[in-house]
């Protein structure tokens, strides 16, 4: 028998100077018993950097086919895959050609620069791609405002993005490895 997933609630109000959005969003989480605090505070940050109504939770790395994140258009087509993590080069183009904008968030420090060193020339030739790194110390940093109830504030203003709790804060700058692409 295998474990069950841990719930944890998340209540995030969002204020994103950066693309004038602003809004509260109630968030049930399930952590896989095989994904760190690290990775769930990963995924709290990445909502809050791509922060839509739209935007839901996916089972993440309960289910290989579905992303972390989607965004769903009004007919239930996909409008953003966002994956967290290095996923394989062919998953990648595959979630390519199902939707408009693919985001990858990677968080492991070294091992996120060997993977896309590995792959950024596959990758490069994805236009709707955009690829995240969130570097190391803001990882750990983020983990430190982990608990399974969570009141989080998050300001997102030139690109740093600081995420605070009742007792502590946490401030991280994505790196974008590439950006999004500009709209016409």
């Amino acid at each position: 028998m295998s474990p069950k997933s841990t719930v944890v609630k998340v209540e995030l109000q969002v204020s994103d100077m950066d693309r004038h959005y602003y809004a509260t969003h109630n968030l049930t989480l399930a952590q896989h018993p095989s994904e760190t605090e690290e990775r769930l505070m990963v995924r709290v940050l990445t909502f809050a950097l791509l922060a839509d109504e739209r935007l839901e939770l996916g089972r993440g790395l309960s289910a290989e086919a579905e992303p972390d994140l989607w965004r769903r258009d009004y007919t239930g087509d996909i409008e953003q895959w966002v994956d967290l993590g290095q996923p394989d080069e062919s998953d990648v183009r595959k979630a390519s050609g199902r939707c408009q904008q693919v985001v990858i968030v990677t968080y492991s420090g070294n091992s996120a620069d060997i993977w896309w060193d590995k792959n950024a020339a596959g990758l490069s030739r994805l236009k709707n791609l955009t690829v995240i790194d969130i570097p190391a110390d803001g990882v750990q940093a983020l983990a430190s405002l982990f608990q399974r109830t969570m009141r989080l504030n998050c300001l997102i203003q030139d690109g740093e993005v600081q995420l605070m709790s009742d007792v502590d804060s946490a401030s991280v700058r994505p790196v974008y490895r590439v950006a999004p692409p500009q709209p016409r």
